[in-house]
C-alpha cells in the first residue's frame, strides 16, 4: 500500500480537538484582540478548515505583523536545511492563541525594577543575577526510634 502525502497527512492527533473541548468554539476566541508585535502560538483548530495553516506550522511561535477583520498575519522562522527562512503566514484567529513564552521574562523585569528602586532608596548595591539552585544542606538521620523497614510486594488476590 502506498502512503498518501496530502496536505493533512499525519495530522490525525495534531488537528483533533482536546478532551472536553469539542463542539462549538468559545466566544473568547473571537473576542480576543491582537495587535502588531504580539507573540502568538499557532495551534490549529480542526473544526475550522478556513484559514488553516499548513501542518508544518502547527506548534510554532511567531510575531503578528498584520491584523485584519478575521485573520492575522504571523511571521515565523522556518528551518530549511541549514538556515532559517522568514515566512509570512495569514491565519484565521481560531488557529492562534497568545503565547505565554514571555510571561516569566516580564515578571522578572518587574521584580528587578522593584529591587532596583528599593536598593536606590536604601543606597545599597543590588544583585539581579539569577543564581542556579544550590545543593541541599547536609543532614543526619537519627536511627533512634526510626528503625528501617523491609518492604515486600503484597500478593495479588481476586476476590469476587
Amino acid at each position: 500500500m502506498g502512503h498518501s502525502a496530502g496536505l493533512r497527512a499525519g495530522t490525525r492527533y495534531a488537528f483533533s480537538r482536546n478532551f472536553r473541548e469539542k463542539g462549538m468554539i468559545r466566544l473568547s476566541t473571537y473576542l480576543r484582540q491582537y495587535r502588531v508585535g504580539d507573540i502568538v502560538d499557532i495551534k490549529t483548530n480542526g473544526a475550522v478548515q478556513k484559514g488553516m495553516p499548513h501542518k508544518v506550522y502547527h506548534g510554532k511561535t511567531g510575531v503578528v505583523y498584520n491584523v485584519t477583520k478575521s485573520a492575522v498575519g504571523v511571521i515565523i522562522y522556518k528551518k530549511v536545511k541549514h538556515r532559517y527562512i522568514e515566512k509570512r503566514v495569514n491565519i484565521r484567529i481560531e488557529h492562534i492563541q497568545p503565547s505565554r513564552s514571555r510571561e516569566d521574562f516580564l515578571r522578572r523585569v518587574k521584580a528587578n525594577a522593584e529591587l532596583k528602586r528599593k536598593a536606590k532608596a536604601e543606597g545599597t548595591p543590588v544583585q539581579l543575577k539569577r543564581q542556579p539552585a544550590m545543593p541541599r544542606d547536609a543532614r543526619t538521620i537519627s536511627m533512634k526510634d526510626n528503625y528501617p523497614e523491609t518492604l515486600a510486594p503484597v500478593p495479588y488476590e481476586t476476590t469476587i
